[in-house]
């Protein structure tokens, strides 16, 4: 048996195994980009180019409204399945989706009524960009709701561990975009009412795809009326805004990089900033991906204040995340040029040139951002809001914006580029700068630099973890747990009793669950002693099995018919399973 503390394996196949689809979920907006700046460079012109750039720091407010209910909800639900509340989980998802369409719906009208009364000046005078831009609002105000309600979905599904539902969603919505914007922006020539119109209906097939697991009995996050609860909804607004408040800082951000940009190098600056922007944003995908996995493993292991898990988690993000991002700056970098000509096809042109600069500086920043975006997540979670607020505010906003200030007079765009650089190194200096602050000495190892609270969990001497590869293992783990609990003062007979239950559980699992396919498993295993209990957590990444269905079920005429697990639900106080991430998860109360 290996020590759970020094064996990541089973958590960097489970964060890779889940990277994949979040990935694919945080693109499904960026290849819309992607698709709707394609057709507006080739079909429509460099203006509509123009009041999609406009647009974009509207786009990013309504991003961090999503990201606050969205990141609020799933963290509050993950600490509730780590905890085995499953009413308020319920509670948390209807008043998420409540919430969510009031504000959906708020946008709607504002986005109409700007569009339709000309009321965009004070986003631009041109009168060549301005008509665009209202029709552009306006084809947006139709895909405001399934932008908003489509986007809280994805996650909700990863933690049920139906992502194959929203990866269906995600390539149905790229093909019904791209085929709308040939058919309305090429064809029927509607500019960039069309382009917005493709996106809207996209976001409307993506968002019903995804719709019908959570109509069925069976799933965990049920919407109920009667379920509504406006304190739950309070604080899911609580806990999500800190962490969007950078997204919202952005907004601000993308204005003030906007003016200085025509003021100092003219709407040419502004397209070409669009343009790579664009281009950065599909593979943007990959560290917000990295972030909505490691979000949903910090919350569940906060709700389980299991620190092994949870400095674990930061583990494959500084070791395995990084190095993937460093690998795809540089490739993103060597193919600035090839990129650029998706969108720009003269070399000569000056936009050409702004763009290709954009495509060459700007990926060094996705390494930088896991850092900051992963650790402002755990802050987030154990609601240490003053540090959260800082980065927020200072990497969304003052850094980019304040280096801008003084670099894009004197060199231009390439200013701009190099600022955003700068705010990822800005960032880490803060994280470093507050572990010192906390801890009075410098270091750089994740789990110091998290600065977890001293009452998180247990002691390490009060639970023993364990990792289970093979059935040999299991024919030893109950000497080893009677020995914990008779060294922590447990009576012999429940000392006993938590051998033969931990034994009984494992060997399942082992027996059934490392034969039900040719994957390489592993079960980790945890003893808790906490408040004169015994706490046995078993969690494996096998088959989905519920041991208490399977009890259900069994013929009570027939004595031996999985006796070992029937006897484990009578003689416990409490037992629960869940499925969280694809993983087993049982726990015994003893």
């Amino acid at each position: 048996m290996k020590d759970n503390g020094n064996d990541i394996k089973m958590l960097t196949k489970l964060m890779f195994r889940l990277l994949t689809v979040q990935i694919l979920i945080a693109a499904v907006g960026a290849i819309n980009g992607i698709i709707s700046s394609f057709f507006a460079t080739n079909f429509v012109g460099k203006d509509a180019m123009a009041a999609v750039g406009i647009f974009a720091p509207i786009n990013l407010l309504l991003s961090a409204l999503s990201l606050v209910m969205s990141g609020g909800a799933v963290i509050l639900s993950g600490k509730y399945l780590g905890q085995n509340n499953r009413e308020k989980v319920q509670k948390c998802f209807s008043i998420n989706i409540v919430i969510t369409t009031i504000i959906a719906a708020v946008f709607v009208t504002l986005f109409i009524v700007l569009g339709v009364f000309d009321l965009t000046g004070f986003l631009t005078k041109d009168p060549a960009i301005r008509p665009l831009l209202n029709s552009y609002m306006i084809g947006q105000s139709i895909g405001v709701i399934p932008f908003f309600l489509g986007g809280q979905l994805p996650a909700f599904l990863s933690l049920e561990n139906k992502t194959r539902r929203t990866i269906a969603a995600s390539l149905v919505f790229i093909a019904v975009n791209l085929a709308l914007n040939y058919v309305f922006v090429k064809v029927m020539s509607l500019q960039a009412f069309g382009l917005a119109l493709a996106a809207s209906l996209g976001l409307w097939v993506f968002f019903a795809v995804q719709l019908p697991p959570f109509m069925k009995k069976d799933t965990t996050f049920k919407f109920s009326l009667r379920k509504l609860d406006w304190k739950e909804g309070l604080q899911i607004i609580l806990i999500g805004y800190p962490g969007a408040l950078s997204m919202g800082s952005q907004t601000l951000r993308g204005f003030i990089v906007n003016k200085l940009l025509a003021v100092f190098v003219g709407s040419v600056g502004i397209s070409a900033f669009a343009t790579a922007n664009n281009i950065m944003s599909i593979f943007w995908a990959v560290p917000t991906g990295m972030l909505a996995v490691a979000r949903m493993i910090i919350s569940v292991s906060v709700g389980e204040e299991d620190r092994t898990t949870l400095v674990n988690c930061f583990r494959v993000i500084t070791r395995k995340y990084f190095a993937v991002l460093m690998g795809l700056a540089a490739l993103i970098a060597a193919l600035a040029v090839p990129l650029t000509m998706i969108f720009y096809h003269d070399p000569a042109e000056t936009v050409f040139t702004m763009t290709v600069w954009g495509v060459r500086l700007l990926p060094w920043c996705l390494p930088l951002a896991i850092f900051c975006t992963t650790y402002v997540c755990y802050w987030q979670t154990i609601e240490r809001h003053h540090i959260v607020h800082l980065i927020s505010i200072m990497d969304g906003c003052i850094a980019v914006s304040a280096a801008s200030a003084v670099l894009i007079p004197i060199i231009g765009i390439n200013g701009l580029y190099i600022a955003n650089i700068f705010n990822g190194f800005a960032m880490i200096a803060i994280i470093l700068i507050n572990h010192v602050v906390r801890k009075k000495h410098f270091s750089v190892r994740p789990g110091e630099l998290l600065c977890i609270p001293d009452d998180f969990g247990v002691a390490d001497d009060e639970r023993m973890d364990i990792t289970i590869t093979d059935m040999s293992e299991v024919v030893t783990i109950s000497r080893q747990v009677q020995h914990f609990c008779l060294n922590k003062g447990i009576d012999p007979v429940r000392s006993m009793y938590a051998g033969l239950s931990m034994e009984e559980m494992t060997g399942n699992v082992v027996k059934h669950g490392f034969t039900a396919d040719k994957k390489h498993h592993t079960v980790e295993v945890r003893v808790v002693h906490k408040d004169d209990d015994v706490i046995l957590r078993i969690k494996d990444d096998c088959v989905r099995f519920d041991p208490e269905e399977r009890a259900k079920i069994a013929n009570e005429e027939d004595v031996t018919s999985n006796i070992g697990i029937r006897i484990v639900f009578r003689r416990s106080k409490d037992v629960d399973y869940q499925s969280i991430l694809g993983m087993n998860v049982l726990t015994i109360r003893i």
